[in-house]
């Protein structure tokens, strides 16, 4: 077999590392170069993309090290019986790009994921290496994303955790059945424990030791993880719970939703049930809800169709839609918690509400000023000169908000 070139490899390992999510670097330590001691920087602005192969130039080197593995994850692309064009990184190539790159202002970071080769501590220990020569050798200041491998050594991935800004260890599947059956060399448990060592270590370097020092920051913009939604059975309202569960149990950042594409040569093998992007979109916005909104997973799904989220309309707005008997609010005197149920008012604009009502009462104008979707907010709230009358009582409301059908193609 011919040697690829770096070009190449570039070109399969970058569209590879496309179906991994969770890219953002909100949070991290914030680093600069200024000094003129070290290389790159990276600031709390978030940072969620990617070096394309077809030349633009965008924020983030996402790429895997290597997409030959030797498990065999039914939905995964890269499995060992997939047919799928091989490459592999050597850690210095990495090394390598991410400067370069770094050097021509394509990159602000990188986002390192890989398939499982020779083992797991055999990966994890590449990865770990790539991380630590950009740190040390470099003196790399940009920010640093790591795809952790749940069944490597713990100590691997605590190294990997002084070096990485965030580390993400991937839940695969919403349910421990669903892993079991589609990703049958993973263990749901042993995932968990790498997640919960993760949590642990961030908590124990936040104290001070006996003489007054900090520890090294480990993984300063925390952990976060992936779960590919419509590969299996399991129905938004699962979904949404075990996501619960999850920021709960290992304060999760971030949990990433991925689309389930069907591979062609393993349909046979999963349930035909490709959600479609908007399913993915619904799901973040839910998650959105109940990470900022005060929602939390069986309100929202109350409000779906059999266990799905309503794919025509947003869930908050669909909760409120299930929910016409807490409505109108009145924006002068409701509460934060339920103002900010209101579909069209966002945290910020909710902020600016109880801030000017301090000293006068609002009116219709006022919430446009401030930003407030009216469209969407006026049936369900009132002010001094607007109250929604016969718009808060037709049946059709829902149709007010969904979509208009499309004429469907014959051909």
């Amino acid at each position: 077999m011919a040697k690829l070139t770096l070009d190449r490899k570039l070109a399969i390992l970058s569209d590879a590392a496309k179906y991994d999510a969770s890219c953002a670097s909100s949070g991290g330590q914030k680093r600069d170069s200024r000094d003129g001691k070290g290389l790159g920087s990276t600031t709390g602005s978030g940072i969620c993309h990617a070096y394309a192969p077809d030349g633009r130039c965008i924020s983030l080197l996402k790429i895997l090290m290597t997409n030959f593995c030797i498990y065999d994850c039914a939905y995964c692309i890269n499995r060992v019986s997939s047919n799928v064009e091989r490459a592999r990184f050597s850690p210095e190539e990495v090394v390598t790009l991410t400067t370069e790159f770094y050097r021509r202002n394509y990159i602000e970071g990188l986002f390192l994921s890989s398939g499982i080769i020779r083992s797991p501590d055999d990966t994890m220990g590449d990865m770990v290496r790539i991380a630590r020569m950009l740190r040390l050798d470099h003196h790399f200041r940009g920010y640093i994303h790591l795809k952790t491998i749940p069944d490597a050594n713990p100590a691997l991935i605590e190294e990997a955790g002084l070096y990485a800004d965030r580390l993400s260890i991937n839940v695969e599947l919403p349910t421990d059945n669903a892993v079991k059956s589609y990703a049958p060399e993973k263990d749901p448990d042993q995932i968990r424990r790498a997640m919960a060592d993760v949590r642990l270590a961030r908590e124990s370097r936040k104290e001070r030791s006996f003489t007054g020092k900090r520890p090294p920051r480990f993984a300063p913009a925390g952990q976060s993880t992936q779960m590919i939604v419509g590969a299996d059975g399991a129905n938004d309202a699962t979904i949404l719970k075990t996501s619960t569960r999850l920021y709960s149990s290992y304060k999760l950042k971030r949990v990433y939703y991925s689309a389930f594409s069907p591979i062609p040569d393993s349909s046979a093998a999963l349930p035909l049930i490709k959600p479609p992007l908007v399913r993915e979109h619904r799901l973040y916005q839910a998650d959105w809800l109940m990470r900022f909104y005060g929602f939390d997973a069986d309100e929202i799904a109350s409000a779906t169709r059999d266990g799905n989220l309503d794919l025509e309309v947003d869930p908050k707005l669909a909760w409120a839609l299930s929910n016409r008997h807490l409505f109108p609010l009145d924006v002068n005197r409701a509460e934060r918690e339920n103002l900010l149920r209101v579909p069209g008012l966002g945290t910020k604009t909710v902020a600016r509400i109880l801030t000017t009502r301090r000293h006068r009462s609002l009116r219709y104008d006022d919430l446009r000023r401030m930003g407030a979707n009216l469209k969407q907010a006026k049936p369900f709230i009132t002010l001094l000169d607007w109250r929604p009358r016969a718009l808060s009582d037709i049946a059709d409301l829902r149709a007010r908000f969904a979509p208009p059908p499309e004429q469907m193609q014959l051909i």
